[in-house]
């Protein structure tokens, strides 16, 4: 696809700056760590991440549309083998990624290595629209070769891989954003969609809440996989957010690197 990245871009961009003013707007929650402390280093982590990628790319050339593109070529992956109409694919292949990735966060959280490296993420003693940013580089990693490694065995479309990453980066920066959406708007988008208030439950210090909720766009599987927790048991405005050993740390960025290598 032409200017596909400009597209991703343009649309990130766009979408990072409608939460970042809503949070601003409507606060769901009152902040404990100062924003700016806290943005340099979630910004921080995203620069690292994406030139970790970039290096990643001069080993394995060919990312996730990238090998989108050379599995439609070689006529590898399932839907290559299929002729089903285009939108039927786009359709299943987002729910399929979508499910991939729900698995992918469960088992960060069962697995105590990869465990080490997503804690990262809940370290954040805020949750709002950088958190969604926030994740070690070597996780990242870890990431987009599972990501590559399932397109080659799905093989869908090109357009299908960047509709999803565009679906992905969107409602993540939506369900972390420090937005109060009215308690009727947020049951019913829940429905479909991973909120911020049902998110915000696995940002919790408890190990209970923060093993639910593993979405990113759809709610639909943490209800299917019974690990789905409405609300936290102390409430929105009185619930911690991270780690329960934690202090002012995750705001520093060499903290939040080195934190994998820690004795916690």
């Amino acid at each position: 696809m032409e200017n596909e990245a400009f597209i991703r871009l343009v649309v990130f961009a766009g979408l990072f700056a409608l939460f970042a003013v809503a949070e601003t707007v409507l606060p769901r929650k009152t902040r404990v760590q100062p924003r700016p402390s806290r943005w340099f280093t979630n910004w921080a982590l995203v620069v690292i991440d994406s030139l970790s990628l970039q290096a990643m790319g001069w080993l394995l050339p060919l990312l996730a549309v990238g090998a989108a593109y050379d599995a439609a070529q070689s006529n590898w992956g399932l839907f290559n083998h299929l002729s089903w109409p285009i939108w039927v694919e786009i359709v299943v292949a987002v729910l399929i990624l979508d499910l991939a990735i729900w698995a992918q966060h469960l088992v960060t959280h069962k697995i105590p290595l990869l465990w080490r490296l997503h804690r990262v993420h809940h370290a954040d003693r805020d949750i709002d629209v950088t958190t969604a940013l926030r994740f070690h580089p070597v996780e990242i990693l870890l990431s987009m070769v599972l990501k590559i490694g399932l397109v080659y065995a799905l093989g869908p479309s090109a357009v299908a891989v960047i509709l999803f990453e565009v679906i992905l980066n969107g409602t993540a920066m939506f369900n972390h954003a420090n937005i109060r959406l009215p308690l009727r708007v947020d049951r019913l988008l829940r429905m479909v969609l991973v909120t911020p208030d049902m998110h915000r439950v696995h940002h919790s210090v408890h190990r209970a809440e923060h093993d639910s909720n593993y979405g990113f766009a759809l709610s639909i599987w943490d209800r299917i996989f019974a690990t789905y927790v409405p609300q936290p048991k102390d409430g929105h405005d009185a619930m911690q957010i991270g780690l329960e050993w934690q202090d002012d740390k995750p705001s520093r960025l060499e903290w939040a690197l080195w934190l994998p290598f820690q004795r916690k």
